[in-house]
């Protein structure tokens, strides 16, 4: 299982600002967001040529966005999917380069993801003809997604008694985090009661439990470890990798229980074993909080607590910065901004460097006060391994496992 294991590396990474109107193109953020993971990376564009891209038909394709870098491809895949696609493409990259048919693959997501197309029910995706797997959710009410996993939050508070105020300790931990980030769209911190008073979108859900929408576009780069020695950043090592791990139904989750159960259930059996590991050797986590109760389930069902602690867990102020096992630190995509679980990702290599970018005046040469404090570090201390967990829908994940 472990075969792949520290054979491969990230070596850059590079997103545009988060932004609620970006007045720009998929196109030309895209190129903005690999580019800088290119110099992030010290890479040249003749040194990629391989590009995979996750798009929902909002975004650009590999083979517009490669020439305008000046890159010649010898790989590319442009896919659709859900959050979890980014773990996947990492693994599909390892694969194109392990058997020869590129060298060094960029992956990136662009999106206008508030001022174009977004993803609730409403808008160019409201008025879509009703096709394809959204036949078991849509002619039902199900047309975004909180209305689609509502069902598997609730069923979670109905059989372990999950409160609504317990889930809510997510969001006031990331907003935490997001004070300390100077690229977060929101950097307000929130209490329990700020998002226990916001008003219901769909319950259990809350307007702050839900993540905030964003234009953006983020890149990874990933390369061999062989390769990676040449480069100029520390290369984070890829440990393990689950890349869309279903349950039994994917086209209609509640047909199989337990409702609550999520994917992570089955892609720890993977990425664990894989990565030689297990939970509690994971010093920091960037579980997808497309809202606060999908961050809490994947850790549960991921084995970081027994199945029904997740309350208790997230609550705990162990995801906290300065807590055993942070989350986000980032804000996530509850506050940093929306990116299908990319931020995530680049986050977790820039915290593995040591570098993660904050207001500490010596952030650059990984000199950090690890003071938590408002507008002040958000560097986790004596990190070597983090891991990502990503969600499309209860019933499909993916995960990562990264170390120094």
């Amino acid at each position: 299982m472990g075969l792949l294991k520290d054979r491969y590396c990230i070596v850059g990474v590079g997103e545009t600002e988060y932004s609620r109107n970006s007045g720009r193109s998929t196109r030309a953020m895209a190129v903005e967001a690999i580019r800088k993971a290119m110099d992030d990376g010290g890479l040249s564009p003749k040194d990629v040529d391989g590009m995979l891209s996750y798009h929902q038909n909002d975004s650009t394709p590999s083979l517009i966005v490669g020439p305008d870098l000046g890159t010649r491809l010898n790989f590319w895949v442009d896919m659709i999917g859900g959050g979890s696609s980014i773990e996947a493409l990492v693994g599909i990259a390892m694969g194109a380069i392990e058997v020869g048919m590129c060298r060094t693959v960029a992956i990136f997501r662009s999106m206008n993801g508030y001022s174009e197309l977004r993803i609730g029910g409403t808008g160019a995706r409201g008025a879509a003809p009703v096709r394809g797997q959204d036949l078991a959710t849509r002619p039902y009410g199900m047309s975004s997604p909180g209305q689609a996993f509502a069902p598997s939050f609730m069923r979670h508070m109905c059989d372990y008694g999950t409160t609504s105020e317990q889930v809510a300790h997510v969001k006031v931990a990331h907003s935490k985090h997001a004070s300390q980030n100077p690229k977060a769209f929101y950097k307000e911190r929130v209490t329990v009661g700020d998002v226990l008073n916001s008003r219901w979108i769909v319950k259990p859900l809350h307007l702050l439990d839900c993540c905030v929408e964003t234009d953006n576009a983020t890149c990874l780069i990933v390369t061999s470890a062989e390769r990676a020695r040449d480069l100029r950043p520390r290369p984070i090592s890829i440990m393990g990798v689950a890349g869309r791990v279903s349950k039994p139904r994917s086209d209609f989750a509640f047909a199989h229980g337990p409702l609550s159960r999520v994917a992570g259930y089955y892609a720890k059996d993977i990425v664990f074993p894989m990565a030689g590991i297990g939970p509690e050797d994971v010093n920091l986590t960037g579980s997808y909080d497309a809202f606060t109760f999908t961050t809490m389930l994947q850790l549960e069902e991921y084995g970081f607590c027994k199945k029904g602690e997740g309350g208790a867990y997230v609550s705990s102020g162990i995801i906290e910065l300065g807590g055993k096992r942070p989350n986000n630190t980032s804000g996530g995509q509850l506050c940093e901004g929306y990116t299908h679980g990319m931020n995530l990702v680049i986050e977790n290599v820039r915290q593995l460097r040591g570098t993660a970018d904050d207001y500490c005046p010596g952030w650059a040469e990984g000199k950090h006060s690890y003071d938590y404090s408002p507008g002040k570090c958000r560097q986790v201390k004596d990190v070597e391994i983090a891991m990502n967990l990503g969600w499309s829908r209860p019933e499909t994940g993916s995960a990562l496992i990264l170390r120094r």
